[in-house]
């Protein structure tokens, strides 16, 4: 083949190969395209699944905490060991109902405090309150219109006034111009004691310290007297060790009392420690209420206090069970407070079940009619009591769920 020839095979090889490589060119690049095409729709679907596990996620945590909010009651309480503080963990206990309701105790300062904390802290729906409580604020120019604003679910037990001075002190009266400590500030010791010292016309030095202070301070002469408003018995009054030194002294009941304070006393049962013989201390008492911030009608706050109330009245009966604080045995449900609104559910609960709610009167009557050591055993005597009181009213049946 001549060298003409062989330049038009080489020229038309070459021709081929150009064709082929850019037919595979165009081929390489058509497939990574359909591959890039294929990553990136891909991506879409992961990235919109991951959009709707995200969203799915969203739904379900905001479901929960609706759930939570929705059926969460807060109560503040007192401080830890006293009896605001055990009722409200009874209270808890008692009223647990899984995811239908809970009951969230929030520690207080005490009655005085915790009716602002009611009034005022967004988070709080109940709180354990005085008698005299709405008298206190009624005091702050800065509030308005209290009345509507705090209601009462029921009267519970009383709060008696405790007076711990040297044996020289035979009666309140004898403190008078004297140093006399009534708990911290803001405490309902603070209020109350200083209230019924005002009462009772007695005008003392007042000083607020903590308790356990206060009584060291009682001890060395720094204080001429320590008061305390409390349930009774009171565990750090009972155990003070007054080294034949101190005693509770005896309150009398005026006509200058205020109606919130009724009379009360103080037992050798009580206080084995600090009263001397069988006959007991004359003393005063404010009761104590279960407050409840009246919310608007028809809100989710309302609807869930309505829950709590209706669960209050329908279980109280378990409050009774030896477990649990002794005071809920000294509460009638249906008890008024003068000049106090009760809450409307709890008032249309009490209408529709009238002669339901156990009475403290019902309560002493079944205890009075036991036989000398039948207390010994406290879950025998509450399971007798439940049958006594079904025998009492055929009527009535279990506890309501």
């Amino acid at each position: 083949m001549g060298t003409r020839g062989m330049g038009a095979v080489r020229s038309c090889a070459t021709a081929r190969t150009i064709t082929w490589t850019t037919a595979w060119t165009t081929a390489c690049a058509a497939a990574f395209g359909l591959l890039l095409a294929a990553g990136q729709a891909g991506q879409a679907r992961d990235a919109a699944a991951q959009r709707r596990t995200a969203a799915q996620d969203s739904a379900t945590e905001t479901a929960l905490s609706e759930t939570l909010n929705a059926n969460t009651v807060s109560v503040v309480t007192g401080t830890p060991g006293g009896t605001y503080f055990r009722t409200g963990a009874d209270l808890a206990f008692v009223l647990d109902d899984g995811d239908r309701l809970r009951i969230l105790p929030i520690l207080g300062r005490g009655a005085g405090a915790n009716a602002y904390d009611l009034r005022f802290l967004k988070g709080v729906d109940l709180g354990f309150v005085r008698t005299d409580t709405l008298d206190q604020l009624r005091q702050d120019k800065r509030l308005k219109d209290i009345e509507k604003r705090i209601h009462y679910v029921a009267k519970l037990f009383n709060d008696e006034l405790h007076v711990i001075a040297p044996t020289a002190i035979g009666a309140v009266g004898d403190l008078a111009g004297k140093r006399v400590s009534f708990d911290v500030k803001g405490s309902g010791t603070d209020y109350s004691g200083r209230a019924m010292f005002r009462d009772l016309g007695i005008a003392v030095e007042a000083v607020n310290v903590d308790q356990p202070t206060a009584l060291e301070m009682l001890r060395r002469g720094e204080l001429d007297a320590v008061v305390s408003v409390a349930a009774r018995p009171v565990a750090i009054i009972a155990g003070f060790e007054p080294a034949g030194r101190f005693h509770l002294v005896t309150v009398p009941y005026g006509d200058r009392i205020g109606e919130a304070y009724v009379p009360a006393t103080l037992t050798r049962a009580d206080y084995p420690k600090l009263v001397d013989g069988a006959r007991p201390v004359e003393t005063l008492a404010v009761g104590t209420i279960l407050g409840v911030y009246n919310h608007p009608k028809g809100t989710e706050r309302y609807r869930k206090l309505e829950r709590f109330t209706t669960a209050f009245f329908d279980r109280f009966e378990q409050f009774l069970a030896p477990q649990h604080h002794p005071k809920w045995r000294e509460v009638n449900l249906a008890a008024s407070v003068p000049g106090w609104t009760r809450f409307q559910p709890a008032q249309d609960w009490l209408d529709s079940h009238r002669g339901e709610a156990p009475s403290q009167g019902e309560v002493e009557r079944f205890l009075g009619e036991q036989p000398q050591g039948a207390a010994a055993d406290k879950e025998e005597v509450y399971q007798a009591y439940l049958r006594w009181r079904r025998a009492q009213r055929p009527e009535y049946g279990m506890v309501r769920r």
